[in-house]
C-alpha cells in the first residue's frame, strides 16, 4: 500500500510538468513555400489548402464554398508549385485563382 501511495503522489506531482512540456507552435502561413507545401514538411497539404480557402473566402467576404471547385483549385496549386518550389504557397494560390477567374 505504501508503494501505491508513493506512485500516486509521483503521478500527481508530475502531471503539471507534463502539461508545460507541450510547446505551442505558431506558423506564418505567408512564409510556407511550395516546396514545403508539396513535401508535407509543415503538415498535410490539404490542411494548408483548407486554411487558404478560408482566408481567401474571408478576404472576399463570402462564406460559400464550391466543393467541386475546391479540389480542382488545390490540384492546380499543387501543379503550379511543381515548377515554382521557392514561391510561397499563398502566392501560388493567388496566381491560380487569378487564372481561374478569367
Amino acid at each position: 500500500m505504501k508503494h501505491l501511495k508513493a506512485f500516486a503522489m509521483g503521478i500527481a506531482m508530475a502531471a503539471p510538468w507534463g502539461q508545460t512540456l507541450q510547446a505551442q507552435v505558431t506558423l506564418d502561413v505567408a512564409k510556407i513555400t511550395c516546396k514545403q507545401f508539396r513535401g508535407y514538411e509543415i503538415t498535410n497539404p490539404n490542411n494548408i489548402a483548407i486554411w487558404l480557402s478560408g482566408y481567401n473566402h474571408g478576404k472576399r467576404g463570402t462564406t460559400i464554398l464550391q466543393v467541386d471547385t475546391f479540389k480542382d483549385i488545390v490540384d492546380k496549386v499543387n501543379d503550379y508549385c511543381i515548377s515554382h518550389p521557392t514561391m510561397t504557397v499563398m502566392q501560388a494560390a493567388e496566381a491560380v485563382m487569378a487564372t481561374n477567374a478569367q
